[in-house]
């Protein structure tokens, strides 16, 4: 195991954790109702639709670091996400999001030139894919290679004082592919499926609307908690089989 990932895994906690309150059993969930909102603010307006994407993928990423710090503990390990202040989680989560942005355009241009025009504008979804559901299958593939990406590039900065490296995360990338690829693979096939179980609970939920006799507060509710409920089951999943991928390479050594 790295030194890097050891003090990752063992730094004691100087500051309280940042959360919200009543929300703390679910830290991520905040984070996931702003990034919603966002989007909706977004949503039809060409002056704010830019900057409501741009704060709505931050708030993405607060969610992962959430949910990365509890799946880490719950292996076994400490995090240190705990310990930053929420200014230093959104400036990191900046200095991620034009990274991972870049990934993803280079990405998305180049599956264009070679003649995949139609699938190549999912591979900008990659990040939001992480957490909300994506609407093609190579998508959602995808979406878990980004989250592996963000996962080692956060374990870098938290073992280079918060120092975003993009080129050195996917050094580490290459040097853990076996059990990280194996795991990307696994979130992939588990993200199709979760996708499909997710359009049929949809489908449900659509006929409840049209024939349910109970008031519009409580479909309201039942729809919220569907939209969230499956984002947060997402975010869990995703950093527990990556988690468990990349402890299992530095104790195995690849």
């Amino acid at each position: 195991m790295s030194v890097a990932l050891r003090q990752q895994l063992s730094l004691r906690k100087t500051r309280p954790e940042t959360s919200f309150g009543p929300f703390r059993p679910l830290p991520a969930l905040p984070w996931l109702v702003m990034a919603a909102a966002l989007r909706i603010v977004g949503f039809g307006r060409p002056g704010l639709t830019l900057p409501a994407l741009v704060l709505a993928d931050i708030c993405v990423l607060l969610a992962f670091f959430a949910t990365a710090r509890d799946s880490i503990q719950a292996a076994g390990g400490q995090s240190s996400l705990g310990e930053w202040t929420l200014a230093e989680q959104t400036r990191l989560s900046a200095s991620i999001l034009w990274r991972i942005m870049l990934v993803m355009i280079v990405a998305s241009v180049g599956t264009a030139a070679v003649g995949f025009t139609s699938f190549a504008p999912h591979l900008m979804w990659g990040l939001d894919g992480m957490a909300f559901d994506q609407d093609s299958d190579l998508g959602r593939f995808w979406s878990a290679a980004i989250a592996a990406l963000v996962l080692l590039i956060i374990v870098n900065a938290e073992g280079n004082g918060g120092r975003v490296a993009l080129f050195a995360a996917v050094k580490d990338l290459g040097r853990h592919a076996l059990w990280l690829g194996a795991a990307v693979l696994v979130l992939g096939a588990i993200n199709v499926a979760l996708g499909y179980g997710q359009e049929l609970v949809r489908t449900a939920i659509w006929h409840f609307w049209q024939t349910a006799t109970v008031g519009q507060p409580l479909k309201n509710l039942v729809y919220v908690v569907f939209i969230f409920g499956f984002a947060m089951l997402r975010l869990w999943i995703t950093l527990s089989i990556l988690t468990f991928g990349l402890k299992q390479s530095y104790a195995r050594g690849g």
